[in-house]
């Protein structure tokens, strides 16, 4: 006769660290697809551009002036219907625009301050003007002209596959006539945000919370490499947030909130209705153990991140960012050294503490602020610091986050003009009065970001 059942033990939770590493294998490269111009935008370019023709396709001027032939004075042909085919003979000028097509035969552009129109004496306004040099030197051949093939010969590799597309990548695609560009697209993400309780404007009541996702969070979500393609407000309803899952078109699905084991807690028994493998259920840190990361069947990840809003900040930076370089092809985000000006003391578990620069050193100072629902502490962070349970000894080198936003103080006090100068009183500060002020005062307002570079 066999004995009791031994009680059911959950999976140990996995570290920061392996939870950052399995959210990373987890986004897998989204295949390569044909975009428009207009979306290739920070993409990855999946396979080379080359130029299809000869690039500029035709010889072209760079001034303002007249194609010439031969040595001058030339005869002016100004016949508004000829064509850049017909061919200038020896002798003969065309007026021409910067970017025009050189005629065949072209030997030269003369540029027009280089050139006076002289009419023969006698000859009637019908005769043909005569185009005179009068240039410091005779106009040499080839000048101003822009040969075909100057940029690139038909075949040239323009971009190489791998590189993030950049305005300067899109517009020069647009220059080779391409119409769309073969990418690995930018990740689509879809929003949840959950919560009976949250309001969108005002000063919350109590048992109401203002809504601190919505207005940042796509924007956090570029910063992070995806692009935010539908936002979606959902009651604290069972079914609604099942229906929203299912119907959701994107890569990564984001939600906030309800990622706990109680009844009232929707998004994580709805991705179990909805037979979702739980990639992670809960990881061993603080603040954000209660955030998941699944897979739905045939469906994009999703990204539960906890309700309260530092731990959910903090999961974005644990889960989303991981995942969202996975489906970009992008090495997983590496970690950062910091030293703490202070001793961390050991703990149950890791802990992510923000942490801002300390002027004049070369370490970082624990945030004040710093509970799971509170966001004053992130806001004045420049790092956030991956704290162990054994704990941190000040001044030594630790494992710390950068965070996507670089946090920046801007000096205006040179800018600042006061309002009784408007009313034009003898005492209001004049520009003028820059000339009394020390040179770094007097300076130009200037960004000023504190403490050095970690």
């Amino acid at each position: 006769m066999s004995g009791p059942a031994a009680p059911h033990s959950p999976a140990p939770r996995p570290t920061w660290q392996q939870a950052h590493a399995l959210a990373h294998t987890a986004g897998t490269l989204l295949e390569a697809r044909d975009v428009p111009l207009t979306e290739a935008l920070g993409c990855l370019l999946a396979s080379d551009l080359t130029a299809p023709t000869d690039l500029p396709h035709y010889a072209s001027s760079a001034m303002d002036g007249w194609a010439v032939a031969g040595a001058g004075p030339w005869r002016l042909g100004d016949d508004p219907g000829r064509s850049p085919e017909t061919a200038l003979r020896a002798g003969e000028a065309v007026p021409i625009l910067t970017g025009g097509a050189v005629p065949t035969g072209t030997t030269a552009v003369l540029r027009s301050e280089h050139g006076r129109l002289d009419r023969p004496a006698g000859s009637g306004e019908r005769a043909a003007a005569l185009l005179v040099d009068t240039g410091p030197v005779p106009v040499p051949a080839d000048a101003h002209i822009r040969p075909a093939g100057e940029e690139a010969v038909a075949g040239d590799v323009l971009i190489r596959a791998g590189e993030v597309l950049t305005p300067a990548h899109v517009a020069l695609a647009a220059v080779v006539g391409a119409d769309t560009l073969t990418v690995r697209p930018v990740p689509a993400v879809t929003v949840l945000l959950t919560g009976d309780e949250v309001i969108t404007a005002g000063v919350p009541a109590p048992g109401q919370v203002r809504d601190a996702f919505g207005p940042q969070l796509p924007a956090v979500v570029s910063l992070l490499g995806g692009r935010t393609t539908a936002v979606h407000r959902l009651p604290d309803d069972r079914d609604a947030v099942t229906r929203a899952l299912t119907a959701a078109a994107a890569d990564v699905v984001i939600t906030t909130g309800g990622t706990g084991r109680s009844s009232a807690d929707h998004v994580r028994s709805g991705l179990i209705d909805l037979g979702a493998e739980l990639i992670i259920d809960g990881i061993d840190v603080r603040p954000g153990h209660p955030a998941v990361l699944a897979r739905l069947p045939d469906g994009p990840l999703v990204v539960a991140l906890p309700g309260n809003p530092l731990a959910a900040m903090l999961t974005l930076l644990t889960l989303a960012q991981p995942v969202l370089a996975g489906l970009l092809g992008r090495p997983r985000p590496g970690s950062v050294l910091a030293r703490s000006t202070v001793d961390l003391p050991p703990g149950r578990t890791t802990r992510l503490v923000p942490a801002r620069r300390v002027p004049g050193t070369d370490g970082v100072a624990p945030c004040g602020h710093a509970g799971a629902g509170m966001l004053r502490g992130l806001a004045d962070a420049d790092v956030v610091l991956v704290v162990p349970a054994r704990g941190l000894i000040a001044w030594r080198e630790a494992e710390a986050v950068a965070l996507p936003w670089a946090r920046q103080q801007v000096d205006t006090a040179a800018s600042v003009i006061r309002e009784d100068q408007a009313a034009g009183r003898s005492d209001a500060w004049s520009p003028r009065d820059d000339a009394a002020l020390e040179p770094e005062t007097a300076a130009r307002p200037v960004v000023r970001v504190e403490g050095p570079r970690i």
